[in-house]
């Protein structure tokens, strides 16, 4: 039995297991929602609703009553409730966004939307971000049906759209408009955590996201005077912006290390046997990340805030000097960064360039020393024995920031037990995206207990 515990599979009977059944359901239900083209280019255009009608279909099969709320025509979210058996207790949401970024397929190996089950393996757009933790949530949920488990919490189910763009239409909506949908609920778990990553020393590391950059999203404008292109023009509106640019791309930010990212660094120094106080006025995090081999791939993103110049537009004609130019730039601020990072970008702007934000959100922390992040280590560690949980922030954000406009601790936990060499960040809005079956199982089963003992 030991054996079979080690290896992902409890033995038959015992508590918290999951049948043949969900096995084989997480693994169609995967690919039939990745079949349902939900593109997300930020046009608008996207229509997550018949992804929606699916997954409604299927929580109305396990006895449910999903509620289908929209704020445009097609932009469809699907949210539902299990009631636990404590009614004093609160409630965990469980929430996943139905849309996907595009694909194009000529870049793929597959079919991006033709959810093909090859090699053990699940390929298409969404299968790792993240219509595969949709299908899991799916899976458990029909499980519960089945055998007849209700658990001690609520837990709100929410699957959303819009996740992909401004989740104007998602979970900002939900939050906005349909806030008693999710009364009673004080942490919530969604994506980008718990997933295989790895390292060094043949050590397997499941990070689980407590935390999250905020979105500061900039759009740069700068005037000047328009002229001939063959003229003297030193009040060129293009060359003021190219410069400003240029200065924000090579700007070195400070380090600012939030609690999430210390305890990160603690937790992955005691797992490399490196000695450090990552309190003491001369900490060099960067120093310390030299010696955490590949796993500092998982910390040095956040151990800064960022701004990255993405997106340029001006004039209309070679021979033409414009009389504007924009840019657009990703902005990525930690927590408390805010002063901080709008002070930088007065500075790096100069004159003649103004700036504003194109989108904002903000950023998040959530504890790692609560019972809800016990519990998500418990349940990795049951399943993977030799694996190894460790605290990280996300470098880019989830709804979990819209959610927490309703005093819901959000934590990424999606559970995915991956093979080596199976690179799941590059996987994200990658060329090729595809998840393993066997992680889908595991995950399963681990979502499985979790929200049975969280």
């Amino acid at each position: 039995m030991a054996e079979r515990e080690r290896a992902g599979e409890p033995a038959a009977g015992q508590a918290g297991g999951v049948g043949q059944q969900a096995l084989d359901e997480v693994v169609r239900f995967t690919s039939e929602l990745i079949r349902i083209d939900t593109s997300n280019a930020g046009d608008g255009a996207c229509r997550e609703r018949p992804a929606a009608e699916y997954v409604a279909e299927r929580l109305a099969g396990a006895g449910l009553t999903p509620a289908l709320l929209e704020r445009s025509t097609g932009r469809t979210n699907v949210v539902a409730r299990i009631e636990g058996t404590d009614p004093g207790a609160d409630a965990l949401l469980v929430h996943g966004h139905l849309d996907v970024v595009p694909a194009e397929p000529t870049d793929w190996s597959v079919h991006p939307f033709s959810g093909e089950v090859r090699d053990g393996v699940v390929w298409g757009r969404g299968a790792i971000d993240m219509k595969n933790m949709d299908a899991m949530v799916l899976a458990v949920v029909r499980e519960w049906a089945r055998s007849g488990v209700r658990p001690r919490r609520d837990i709100v189910l929410a699957f959303t759209a819009d996740e992909e763009a401004s989740a104007e239409d998602g979970s900002g909506f939900l939050a906005d408009r349909h806030a008693g949908l999710f009364e009673g609920c004080t942490e919530g778990i969604s994506e980008s955590g718990a997933f295989t990553f790895h390292a060094d020393r043949g050590m397997r590391l499941y990070p689980v996201a407590a935390g999250e950059r905020g979105t500061a999203w900039l759009k740069l404008t700068a005037l000047g005077r328009a002229g001939h292109g063959s003229k003297v023009n030193r009040d060129n509106a293009v060359s003021r912006l190219a410069a400003a640019v240029a200065r924000i791309g090579a700007h070195e930010w400070p380090v600012r290390l939030t609690p999430t990212v210390r305890a990160a660094l603690g937790r992955l120094a005691e797992l490399y046997a490196v000695e450090v106080d990552t309190d003491a006025p001369d900490f060099d995090v960067d120093a310390l990340l030299g010696r955490l081999g590949t796993a500092a791939r998982l910390v040095e993103p956040t151990v800064r805030n960022s701004a990255n110049p993405t997106m340029l537009a001006a004039g209309y004609k070679v021979n033409v000097i414009p009389g504007s130019a924009v840019a657009y730039v990703d902005g990525r601020v930690l927590p408390g960064g805010e002063a901080e990072f709008r002070a930088a970008l007065d500075e790096l702007t100069g004159p003649g360039v103004s700036w504003d934000y194109h989108h904002r959100e903000v950023a998040l922390q959530a504890p790692v020393d609560s019972p809800a992040y016990a519990a998500m280590r418990a349940a990795i560690e049951r399943f993977d024995p030799d694996g190894h949980v460790v605290p990280y922030c996300m470098s880019g954000g989830t709804d979990a920031k819209q959610f927490s406009r309703l005093g819901i601790t959000g934590y990424g936990f999606s559970p995915l037990k991956l093979p080596e060499g199976f690179d799941y960040q590059a996987l994200f809005h990658g060329v090729d995206e595809r998840v393993p079956v066997e992680g889908l199982h595991f995950g399963v089963r681990v979502l499985d207990h979790l929200l049975r003992t969280v």
